[in-house]
């Protein structure tokens, strides 16, 4: 109890005379990634004289240089600092290797020819509840399109169907209120400071922020497809005015966020742990379940034979299997809730990057996309 009041007072005085409160905290530096969004053969949206991602790492580099000169308490990790290209599922594990506390992403907006818009707009993972944000999420997901082996690595997602992004629907962000928090001082300083016209905070179903296990934003500058928006966010002044906005919104939030974790003193977060293993009453509970409704696992390892029981190439994670095509195919986390499911795919992500959802109904395997429908409609 003394202690929290002694901690309490130091807080005070650190916000009196200007120093940084994280630093009470003594065991960790707060740990931001930066995501310039495309890069390399994916060149995001193309304006007439320059391409989204070029804009993309521009600003993501200035606003990392500027947390780095002014934040030493804070380090700063890229998704990509050069012309790279980097798939949407390695931008969130780079993060969540990391223990990130937060992770920006940063894209520009884009419309097709003969329609014109401006301003900028930050998102949070959601579920889309206008067609316009459905078309954001739609244009960024489609890069897993040049990505090897999509379609298992994403079990089965088409970014260009309105039915995938049912899925979001599921999904309860616990980082939610931390997320809106930051989009919403983003906003405001793009508003404020940079002078442009503010398009709000929205949901939609990134595909990029969906695996991050932190608070997280998306970012659209402004429309890359409109001329003089092109301009501005090409320019030195443009890039200055952007990242500027995004650090003093991340400023604010780090300074609130902070202050939240050192006076409360939560125990560290993002731990590894195990799917649960269920006691007999959670098993002879599920046997009493109705049997025809779909069950999600998750798929971490295919082999073309039987592994031995403790495998080391199971590391530790209790399995079950299935056969297919003559193949070996592991599983973990039976569970007819997919926001769990997707719990256990991000606890185990560090241990098994390729793991990716599956869904059965009696023992056969059926498509995760009607399971996802068919559970939303129990």
């Amino acid at each position: 109890m003394y202690i929290k009041v002694i901690i309490r007072q130091l807080l005070c005085l650190c916000l009196c005379l200007g120093l940084p409160v994280c630093a009470l905290a003594g065991d960790r530096d707060f740990v931001v990634v930066i995501d310039a969004g495309h890069g390399g053969k994916d060149p995001g949206a193309v304006g007439k004289r320059t391409k989204e991602k070029n804009v993309n790492l521009n600003v993501a580099l200035a606003l990392g240089r500027l947390i780095e000169s002014n934040m030493e308490d804070t380090r700063v990790i890229y998704t990509r600092k050069t012309d790279t290209f980097v798939s949407l599922d390695r931008r969130a594990k780079i993060a969540n290797d990391a223990k990130a506390d937060l992770f920006i992403s940063i894209h520009t907006n884009a419309l097709p020819k003969g329609r014109i818009a401006r301003g900028t707009e930050t998102y949070t993972l959601g579920m889309a509840r206008a067609d316009e944000n459905l078309e954001v999420a739609k244009r960024e997901n489609s890069v897993i399109l040049v990505e090897d082996n999509y379609k298992e690595r994403y079990a089965g997602f088409n970014p260009n169907s309105s039915e995938s992004y049912i899925m979001f629907e599921f999904m309860q962000d616990k980082y939610m209120e931390q997320s809106v928090s930051l989009a919403k001082g983003i906003q405001g300083q793009f508003k404020s400071y940079a002078r442009r016209a503010d398009k709000g905070v929205h949901q939609a179903g990134f595909l990029v922020l969906r695996a991050t296990s932190m608070p997280s934003v998306l970012i659209e500058l402004g429309y890359i497809s409109t001329p003089d928006e092109e301009t501005y966010l090409s320019s030195k002044k443009g890039v200055a005015a952007l990242s500027q906005s995004i650090y003093n919104a991340f400023a604010a939030y780090k300074k609130t966020q902070c202050i939240a974790s050192d006076t409360t003193l939560p125990e560290k977060k993002n731990e590894v742990k195990e799917p649960e293993q269920p006691s007999q009453d959670k098993k002879e509970k599920k046997a009493e379940q109705t049997s025809d409704r779909p069950v999600f696992k998750l798929q971490i390892l295919t082999s073309s034979t039987k592994l031995p029981a403790g495998s080391s190439k199971l590391k530790g994670v209790k399995v079950g299997y299935y056969t297919e095509n003559g193949l070996y195919k592991y599983t973990t986390g039976d569970t007819e809730d997919y926001n769990e499911i997707l719990r256990v795919k991000s606890r185990l992500g560090t241990k098994f990057k390729d793991a990716f959802i599956v869904a059965f109904r009696k023992g056969q395997k059926i498509n995760l996309q009607e399971a996802i429908r068919e559970s939303k409609k129990k």
